[in-house]
């Protein structure tokens, strides 16, 4: 099943998520906010937003590799970040390409007040179309 993305001519051309992607045919897969917990739902890293990053990615890792799918058929993220600032797009972007590598899936980035309990600062959500 090939994902086809597009950066459409007049837009910015993002390094780490792409405007546009189509997906044709296959099976679609939501993955739920995932934040940094460990295996038995505990918070890892309270107040490291790079570390909890990290967590949150491996942990997405996880989810889709249970669901058959692979971070390279992922078509978008919902990324949550308490207390947004642009000084962290960097931390995120990092721990993103370690588990993307070279893949854009397209994104939003919101800044939130507060995520489901005290502190966790990032979640992300995803939607992937496997074959």
């Amino acid at each position: 099943m090939p994902l086809e993305i597009i950066q459409p001519d007049g837009l910015d051309r993002p390094t780490t998520y792409s405007h546009v992607i189509t997906a044709t045919g296959g099976k679609l897969v939501f993955i739920a906010g995932q934040m940094s917990d460990d295996s038995d739902g505990n918070l890892v890293h309270a107040g490291d937003l790079a570390s909890q990053a990290q967590q949150v990615f491996a942990n997405l890792g996880r989810a889709l590799s249970a669901a058959g799918a692979r971070p390279s058929q992922v078509v978008r993220l919902g990324i949550h970040v308490v207390g947004h600032r642009r000084e962290y797009l960097p931390i995120i972007e990092q721990a993103r390409i370690e588990l993307f590598g070279d893949h854009k899936p397209t994104d939003t980035l919101i800044g939130v007040e507060t995520l489901a309990a005290p502190g966790y600062l990032i979640e992300i959500d995803a939607i992937a179309v496997t074959d």
